[in-house]
């Protein structure tokens, strides 16, 4: 009798995931008239750019533009933070965003005021981090920029926060990312798949960047992605992978280890929080995840859900662990936060180049804004 109850269980699984499987693939067979409209709106929006229809403004100051073909989840904003951390002992740097789902509009430059509300949670990750920098935010790209220019004159290069698709400002430098679980040669346009618009587009980047790579993957995978990809003779071809630092206290800064044996909650509002998952279960056997939409802005109920979640853990010694983009939009909280006493600690994140390819790189980089701004100053 228990093996026929065994079969049965075995039977109901297999019967669920076939039906699972069944709804998804008719999904994206009722999904697919739409993407093929949409590639086409974005064919056309293109080939306007192309013929010179739609107009590039491009500015004599250096600029590079950091995106993607996709929709969210490749790694954009480490890879900025990368080159404002490898750029700003040189150059004064300035970044400008759209400020995604932000409550104002237009143009704003970030001062002491600002908040994730007032110009995106990115934007002023950037802000946050980096409070030496100018931070500027606007939906209309080729307007904002001069604004930016004129509040932060002495700026020597710009770097375009997700704007591969945003073609109103021609950059001096494209780099695009693409993720190692998911190239954009293997996807399909939204709502198929996620592109935002026909894989060809990759032909507009100057670099591609392949991110969250296995921090040891080896030259065989690598040389069968750069097969994959087939990068034309003017692009160049990296490979990322994430790095996890030392996790920090929310209200204090105050640096904590993960010791074995820690209960921990992530508490995350980001387009893929797997890589951090994966990462602290590397440091802990009692791992919960608590996830919110991407860009989410928490509320007082979502403080209640993590200390719920917390009394749940069976560890002795509990931590809510969340991602520095989570942790500009829980600044809006942070007296409630601090009122409850919330064990909060925000996990640092950057990249690193694997092969030994970072000084490569960064000398690609630079040979770019020192061409720019040789070319700028004969303009002048």
């Amino acid at each position: 009798m228990y093996g026929d109850v065994q079969n049965r269980i075995i039977y109901i699984k297999k019967l669920s995931l076939s039906v699972t499987d069944y709804i998804n693939k008719t999904l994206r067979i009722l999904l697919y008239p739409f993407s093929l409209l949409y590639g086409v709106i974005t064919w056309i929006r293109n080939k306007l750019y192309d013929r010179g229809i739609l107009t590039e403004i491009h500015f004599d100051i250096p600029t590079i533009a950091v995106g993607n073909l996709s929709v969210g989840g490749t790694g954009k904003t480490p890879h900025i933070e990368y080159l404002i951390r490898l750029l700003q002992q040189h150059y004064n740097v300035a970044t400008l965003s759209r400020g995604y789902n932000r409550t104002t509009r237009g143009y704003l430059f970030a001062g002491e005021e600002a908040t994730a509300l007032t110009i995106g949670d990115e934007p002023m990750q950037f802000h946050h981090q980096f409070p030496d920098i100018a931070v500027g935010v606007g939906e209309r790209r080729g307007l904002a920029l001069p604004q930016l220019l004129m509040d932060a004159p002495d700026t020597e290069v710009v770097l375009l926060d997700d704007a591969f698709q945003h073609r109103s400002i021609k950059p001096g430098l494209n780099i695009m990312i693409t993720e190692y679980n998911r190239l954009f040669t293997k996807d399909f346009i939204v709502p198929f798949g996620r592109l935002r618009e026909s894989r060809k587009g990759y032909a507009r980047a100057d670099c591609m960047i392949v991110s969250k790579c296995p921090p040891l993957m080896n030259a065989e995978t690598r040389q069968s992605i750069r097969k994959e990809i087939n990068p034309m003779s003017h692009q160049q071809l990296y490979f990322t992978a994430l790095r996890y630092g030392t996790c920090y206290h929310f209200l204090t800064g105050e640096k904590e280890v993960i010791l074995p044996g820690t209960g921990i909650m992530a508490a995350c509002g980001v387009a893929n929080p797997q890589p951090l998952l994966e990462y602290l279960l590397t440091l802990s056997k009692e791992v919960k995840l608590l996830r919110f939409p991407d860009h989410y802005y928490f509320s007082e109920d979502d403080l209640d859900k993590m200390q719920d979640g917390l009394s749940q853990l069976s560890s002795s010694f509990k931590m809510i662990i969340t991602t520095e983009k989570d942790a500009v939009r829980l600044r809006l909280l942070e007296d409630k936060i601090a009122a409850r006493r919330l064990p909060l600690y925000v996990m640092p994140m950057n990249v690193f180049f694997l092969f030994n390819e970072a000084g490569t790189f960064d000398q690609y980089i630079f040979e770019y804004i020192n061409n720019a701004r040789a070319k700028q100053y004969n303009n002048e």
